[in-house]
């Protein structure tokens, strides 16, 4: 039996890799905050012939996020396990700037649980031999958005570390994938400020994941076309990318009109 763990279950992108995996064969470990939409998701899935456990444990916590690990980990690792919840902020709609509460928060959740959950299951998966983590960043790692800063910056953080623990686990036959997507239709990429070019529907994106996860691709960016262009930026001039950015729409004289984030 194939066990997948799916962290940010509840998500459009999370509910949607739930779909793909569950299967006969495979037992589905997915976690996430909104239980009717679990129970509804577990219904779903184990109509496909899937086994399906649930769980609500909070992420932030580190206890309860070690020791709901552990239990994952008994009698052996899982063979996936991908970590997808996140959240989004941005400066507002005035352009003002993020609040630091929320930014400290958006900073747990996206970057210090993806690093607590590849630290612990990492060595885990070492000791076992087997075993693959994913890891979900974003376009947006290559380049920070002056509209997103702290969503950014928590993307290239889970970018970095991912590919380092790819370097260090790869030896061991352990896995490691960082996905890079670019928009996807969900509630939280709807009430991201500035213009979404290549929006990819949920379901379309799962399936460029799961084949890009059997394959053990290193990064898992999507799609090519905003992907490119967005490496580009990394390449670039810091000056230039900036005035690339202002002028395809993604500084706050373009955002008025947008809510201020949402989470996932």
């Amino acid at each position: 039996m194939t066990r997948v763990v799916i962290t940010g279950a509840t998500g459009a992108i999370g509910q949607a890799l739930a779909a793909v995996y569950a299967k006969p064969g495979n037992q589905l470990i997915l976690h996430g905050r909104q239980l009717d939409v679990l129970e509804t998701l577990a219904a779903t899935c184990r109509h496909a012939g899937a086994e399906v456990e649930l769980d609500q444990v909070a992420l932030e916590d580190d206890d309860a996020l070690f020791a709901w690990l552990e239990t994952l980990c008994t009698p052996t690792v899982p063979d996936i396990v991908i970590v997808n919840a996140g959240m989004n902020i941005d400066i507002g709609e005035d352009a003002s700037g993020e609040d630091w509460d929320d930014a400290s928060r958006l900073l747990e959740i996206n970057l210090r649980v993806p690093m607590a959950m590849g630290n612990h299951l990492g060595k885990r998966m070492r000791a076992a031999g087997h075993g693959q983590l994913v890891l979900m960043s974003s376009l947006a790692a290559y380049h920070g958005l002056p509209v997103t800063p702290s969503y950014s910056a928590s993307k290239a953080g889970v970018k970095a570390y991912g590919e380092a623990l790819r370097g260090w686990l790869a030896p061991h036959g352990v896995g490691v994938s960082v996905v890079m997507p670019g928009y996807v239709s969900s509630k939280m990429c709807d009430e991201m400020p500035g213009p979404k070019p290549f929006l990819w529907q949920p379901e379309r994106a799962a399936r460029f994941i799961a084949q890009g996860i059997e394959r053990n691709r290193a990064r898992i960016s999507f799609p090519f076309p905003l992907n490119f262009g967005c490496w580009w930026l990394a390449v670039l001039p810091a000056a230039i990318s900036q005035r690339l950015l202002t002028l395809f729409g993604y500084d706050h004289d373009h955002d008025h009109d947008h809510g201020d984030g949402a989470h996932r």
